[in-house]
């Protein structure tokens, strides 16, 4: 459940339970999705077809939306370019009966902040709901600087000098790792343990994705490189070449 911050400081839950928008052709599917999460205390919504669910993002505005990939009309990665447009925040997560590297990374350089392939167990599913909620629940403000780099815990939007950046949840998530260790050799495994919440057991697809999304949006007006790749280490966030 999203949570926000009392005057004092601490933690405590909304007034409603997350909303969950379940997106997937096949009604048994759906049902069973709307079932197991809501005993687990999400507020959950269904649509059978592309168009159907962008109707109901707009009408319910959900925290989070289970996106099933293959669906007749508008197919789920366009329904998941068109809600990360609309919005940059919203929580992503596509279902693929295909489990091809080129279909994972379809979804995700459509927007998706993460992916299962079917068949997959509910637990799996909760695990990466709740991974994706957590980090919509408020930090500590502060403004982390590197080179002409800042980014803004509290709006979660970063700068190259004066040009802002809009970033999607899962670009801020790695952005604030690279942003609170500078200089340092930053390995896979603890990127996707730090970012995701979870080890991806050597698939390394979704981090390369979007560290080369986040390289295009720190690039994008001829910046210099601070994002930089060592083949076989990691990454690092240094002026100059590693």
């Amino acid at each position: 459940m999203p949570r926000t911050e009392t005057e004092s400081g601490g933690p405590v839950a909304l007034a409603r339970p997350a909303r969950v928008l379940v997106v997937d052709d096949d009604e048994s599917v759906t049902n069973m999705l709307r079932r197991a999460l809501s005993f687990e205390g999400y507020s959950v919504t269904t649509a059978r077809d592309g168009q159907e669910a962008l109707r109901r993002a707009l009408e319910w505005a959900p925290d989070l939306v289970v996106l099933d990939v293959m669906m007749p009309g508008i197919d789920g990665v366009e329904v998941c370019r068109r809600l990360r447009a609309g919005d940059p925040k919203l929580a992503i997560l596509m279902l693929t009966a295909k489990d091809a590297v080129a279909d994972e990374i379809v979804g995700l350089d459509a927007g998706a902040d993460d992916y299962l392939v079917k068949p997959f167990s509910l637990e799996i599913l909760s695990a990466r709901i709740r991974v994706l909620l957590r980090r919509k629940e408020p930090v500590d403000v502060e403004v982390l600087r590197f080179a002409d780099l800042a980014l803004d815990t509290g709006s979660r939007t970063a700068w190259r000098g004066p040009r802002e950046i809009h970033l999607t949840t899962t670009e801020y998530e790695l952005l604030l790792q690279f942003l609170r260790h500078p200089r340092q050799v930053l390995v896979k495994e603890q990127l996707t343990e730090k970012v995701w919440g979870y080890d991806f057991g050597g698939n390394y697809n979704v981090l390369e994705v979007y560290v080369r999304h986040l390289r295009l949006k720190l690039e994008a007006a001829g910046e210099p490189r601070l994002l930089h790749t060592l083949r076989g280490a990691g990454y690092v966030l240094r002026e100059g070449a590693p």
